[in-house]
């Protein structure tokens, strides 16, 4: 090799990833299946853009991105799941259960990175996570195995809590295996000394009666699911426990913002980064049945104290010193 293709060679491969991209000329398309909307989905799509900018693709350069949103109407996935496929799009990137399994239900031969779903074996979306086999991958943020830890939570602060109620949407996850995730989730409860009520939540309305339920009851604290369409309750659903005095207990950060007390969970925007991981070996020609699916490498912790003071409870500093946020 000579001086001049030595120093051509070494040029190419210290160049910045976002150049080289930019020298194929090629165009790529992902289509993102969001089962929100874009205003309460908007720093895990920031996330994703930044995670993409890191591996040199975007938007108005080299990349497009179409999006469609459910709007938290699941009737809507299929169809919407159908355009995107229509617009021949590179790779499909999705949010949940019941998103992934309307893209997986619309094509079998375009890629779909699951951005961050809750249990895709238990929920059949595929076979396993180190082998998931057809054209599906991407990260699962283990959401029912994360409840033992928010009760943990909340037995910390609630020393002789007794009730506690579980908010869900129903539908995200079907079968067998679902039906054994709950059962697991109610036995940990069980061996917390906890009694576990369950309450599916599809519209606002379902959020006030669950709680007036729960205060005849007599519950202790309340249990806030990460699916998708409680995100848009999160306001209510924090309103609420601190009107009636019930601890809630969340799995995202948000939900700690609009006033839940304590969050623990995945980052789920750092799940939107990495899922950047996975759409970048898929334009390089890796096949998605080929990469395993990923569990939560960071997790966040936070405390909202302005509610702990509402709700009469005192946070014990052990917890304090744990908190990745602390809202005053």
């Amino acid at each position: 090799m000579d001086r001049r293709t030595f120093l051509m060679c070494s040029l190419v491969l210290t160049a910045p990833r976002a150049a080289i991209a930019q020298q194929t000329g090629k165009l790529y398309r992902i289509g993102f299946l969001g089962s929100a909307n874009p205003s309460s989905w908007s720093t895990q799509i920031a996330a994703l853009r930044q995670g993409l900018r890191e591996f040199g693709y975007e938007e108005g350069k080299n990349l497009v991105i179409e999006y469609r949103w459910a709007e938290e109407d699941y009737d809507r996935l299929p169809r919407l799941a159908a355009e995107l496929v229509s617009q021949k799009v590179d790779v499909i990137v999705t949010h949940g259960t019941p998103g992934s399994r309307a893209a997986k239900q619309a094509t079998t031969t375009v890629p779909i990175v699951m951005a961050a779903v809750g249990e895709p074996v238990r929920s059949g979306l595929v076979a396993s996570l180190s082998r998931p086999g057809g054209n599906l991958t991407g990260n699962s943020i283990l959401e029912a195995d994360l409840v033992l830890k928010r009760l943990e939570l909340v037995k910390e602060v609630l020393p002789n809590v007794r009730l506690v109620g579980l908010l869900y949407a129903p539908g995200t996850q079907i079968g067998a295996n679902a039906e054994a995730a709950v059962r697991g989730i109610e036995d940990a409860a069980g061996s917390l000394g906890m009694q576990l009520h369950r309450f599916g939540i599809r519209e606002r309305n379902d959020v006030a009666s669950a709680f007036a339920t729960m205060v005849k009851e007599r519950t202790n604290a309340v249990i806030v699911g990460l699916d998708a369409p409680l995100v848009p309750h999160y306001g209510e659903i924090a309103r609420l426990g601190v009107q009636y005095r019930l601890a809630t207990v969340g799995g995202a950060k948000q939900f700690v913002e609009v006033g839940g007390l304590f969050a623990y969970g995945a980052n789920v925007e750092e799940a939107y980064r990495h899922a950047a991981v996975y759409v970048d070996k898929i334009f390089k020609g890796a096949k998605p049945s080929d990469l395993p699916i990923e569990q939560p490498t960071k997790y966040l912790f936070a405390i909202n104290l302005k509610t702990a003071k509402a709700l009469g409870l005192t946070v014990p500093q052990s917890l304090l010193v744990r908190a990745d946020e602390v809202i005053q």
